[in-house]
């Protein structure tokens, strides 16, 4: 059908510009972002493409939704602005007969979004998440650069050393200065080795010697050794310390429905029902009065897609503490929107009059019914 072809052509066309510009935007801002972190030590600079590529995948649900309601707002703006509309609705097509075409078009990208914000955003805040943690708990052998004077990570200690296996594992010209209480040791050797007992650490020190300073009493004791084992990391499992209802898995969260748990539900499921309505309230809201100017229309438009994002976000909140149910946030938000949609639509597919209305119709004597 020429009308549906048509309608779908131009949403296409408009769709994949403005997701082609909307994520060269958030990759540019993500780049900015982690780049920022690297240099602040809490990204490991050698991964910071990882880490921008996980975040955009975190991103792309609300990408995705702005990008089909920019789609919509704009194809059918253009159509009122160059009288396209004045045709369809002179051949026949009421505002009504453009859901059927928008959601033909729309109905891949829509599961999508559900698909992106049901397990593509847990995994990649996980991605991240175990990115960082790694990266922060590194040990303190692992920190230093070659060359380098570097702190530990409790600022007790500061190494230099010269790396000299790709796995840096072992170095050469090992120097450590340490202060444990009233003690400073200064420690130095030829050559030292990674070593792991257990969940311990150890640097295994050759050929070396080794000050101590009793910082109180200004006593001092110099110590030669052929090897020494110094203690660097107690623990090297990975913590999982600060994971929270945004890392976990939609199972996890049906299967564990804490008020937590049910307000980052909320969201995720938030987030493709509001891609729906969002592409109703577009056509409803998609209408250009040249009396009235052409930016009057999109600021409306724009509104109603921040207000709406920012009620998820409040939501979540609000079940979140326990402050509103999940059911009856998801009904009065979700269900309301969706019936100020088809009511909005319905008042303009009948040009503002209701079919009910036109039975209670009557002419005034002495005018044109």
């Amino acid at each position: 059908m020429l009308f549906h072809s048509s309608l779908r052509k131009d949403l296409g066309r408009n769709f994949w510009s403005s997701l082609v510009v909307l994520v060269s935007i958030l990759i540019t801002i993500t780049l900015i972002r982690t780049l920022g972190q690297a240099s602040r030590g809490r990204v490991n600079p050698s991964e910071v493409l990882q880490v921008m590529g996980f975040s955009v995948v975190s991103q792309l649900t609300t990408i995705m939704a702005l990008s089909l309601f920019i789609a919509v707002v704009a194809t059918l703006s253009r159509m009122y602005s160059d009288s396209e509309m004045v045709i369809w609705f002179s051949s026949g097509q009421g505002l009504g007969q453009f859901v059927r075409p928008l959601f033909g078009f729309a109905w891949p990208f829509l599961l999508v979004v559900f698909f992106l914000a049901l397990l593509a955003w847990p995994w990649s805040n996980q991605q991240i998440h175990e990115l960082t943690q790694r990266f922060e708990k590194r040990n303190d052998f692992e920190r230093i650069a070659p060359g380098q004077f570097q702190e530990s990570a409790g600022g007790q200690r500061v190494f230099f050393i010269d790396k000299d296996s790709p796995d840096n594992r072992i170095g050469r010209h090992v120097f450590i200065s340490s202060i444990d209480g009233h003690m400073e040791s200064v420690t130095t050797a030829q050559s030292g080795r990674i070593d792991i007992v257990g969940n311990d650490r150890f640097l295994l020190l050759d050929k070396g010697q080794q000050w101590l300073t009793n910082r109180e009493s200004g006593e001092t004791r110099l110590t030669q050794f052929e090897h020494y084992e110094l203690l660097i990391d107690d623990d090297v499992k990975l913590s999982l310390t600060g994971l929270s209802a945004r890392h976990a898995s939609t199972w996890q969260l049906l299967q564990s429905p804490t008020p937590e748990h049910l307000g980052e539900l909320s969201w995720r499921l938030g987030l493709g029902l509001a891609s729906v309505n969002l592409m109703l309230m577009a056509l409803a809201v998609s209408t250009v009065n040249p009396r009235a100017g052409r930016s009057y229309h999109l600021a409306l438009a724009l509104f109603m897609f921040v207000a709406y994002f920012n009620m998820l976000n409040v939501g979540q909140s609000w079940v979140g503490s326990g402050r509103v149910g999940f059911a009856p946030f998801m009904l009065m938000l979700h269900g309301g929107f969706f019936l100020l949609a088809w009511a909005w639509l319905a008042v303009r597919h009948f040009n503002g009059v209701w079919p009910m209305l036109r039975v209670f119709s009557f002419s005034v004597p002495g005018r044109a019914p």
